[in-house]
């Protein structure tokens, strides 16, 4: 397993293998009036967006939705999750659906990834891994820091992202899903956005700063009256390896149902597959896949 990682570390690799500071307020204003300009959206939206991950963590748990798009030669692959994430001990459950093959007919078993922090587990992940175990992702040690090689954005590492959010504007409201949410656009930068999160992210978005073809990252962010992330569209640019292109990302996760039940229990040691990776898997059997 050290080997695989050590092997993986340095090159971001998309999750589908298929085609391969703290802002205030207006200055004079109080507490409580900030709190207002925050639900008519007339508070600064950079400093709405530098607080979204604390508020997260403040609203406990939430179920979550998940899709990650990639265009390349014509092609667009969308590779969809769904599941529970635990804000506040930032542990999380997706099922993750890798895309049908061209006939329509699925070729790929549903991958159950769990999050945690400074780690991924994978379970189905594909050749040469027996079917009961587990694999087991130092985060830090992907160029991407997990951002897109799971084929799936970890949602409170996202709202981390925003921490680094330099450029914003309220552009208006909107509804989803029944629920009334202020819609704001702007740009983060990882490296800024590393230096203020979380001890449990900072190695993780440290790395996709060096990693990615721009530590740039362009979103547009909805946030309920109670500033909760709703939903929350972030476009990432890595190098193909192989082609030494920029290819861009688009990745987007849904927020709901705060304060369902979570409960995630980790992999025990004895669960977690310590062998070598096949690499001679078919296309699109992983979302981790070797250079």
């Amino acid at each position: 397993m050290d080997r695989w990682q050590h092997r993986r570390a340095g090159r971001t690799v998309l999750a589908v293998g298929i085609m391969l500071g703290l802002g205030t307020g207006a200055s004079g204003c109080s507490g409580g009036r900030a709190a207002a300009d925050d639900v008519k959206g007339t508070g600064d939206p950079v400093a709405v967006l530098h607080r979204a991950a604390d508020t997260l963590r403040g609203a406990g748990s939430s179920k979550a939705g998940t899709s990650m798009e990639m265009a390349t030669g014509g092609t667009r692959v969308t590779i969809r999750g769904r599941g529970v994430y635990d804000y506040r001990h930032r542990l999380g459950r997706l099922t993750v659906v890798l895309p049908e093959d061209p006939t329509g007919a699925a070729e790929h078993r549903p991958i159950t990834e769990l999050l945690a922090p400074g780690a991924l587990f994978m379970k189905n992940r594909g050749a040469g891994v027996p079917a009961d175990k587990w694999v087991r992702v130092e985060t830090a040690s992907l160029s991407d820091g997990n951002l897109v090689t799971g084929g799936a954005t970890d949602p409170y590492a996202a709202a981390e992202v925003l921490r680094g959010t330099r450029t914003a504007v309220y552009v208006g409201t909107d509804t989803l899903g029944g629920t009334r949410v202020r819609h704001y656009r702007g740009t983060a930068d990882l490296s800024r956005a590393a230096r203020s999160a979380s001890a449990e992210d900072r190695a993780s978005l440290t790395a996709a700063a060096k990693g990615f073809a721009t530590a740039e990252v362009p979103f547009d962010a909805y946030l309920d009256d109670q500033g909760r992330v709703r939903k929350l569209r972030q476009r990432f640019s890595f190098v193909n390896g192989r082609q030494k292109t920029a290819v861009a990302v688009a990745s987007t996760t849904l927020l709901y149902a705060f304060g369902t039940p979570v409960d995630v229990r980790l992999p025990r040691a004895a669960d977690i597959y310590a062998g070598r990776i096949a690499e001679n898997e078919p296309p699109g059997t992983s979302p981790v896949r070797h250079p």
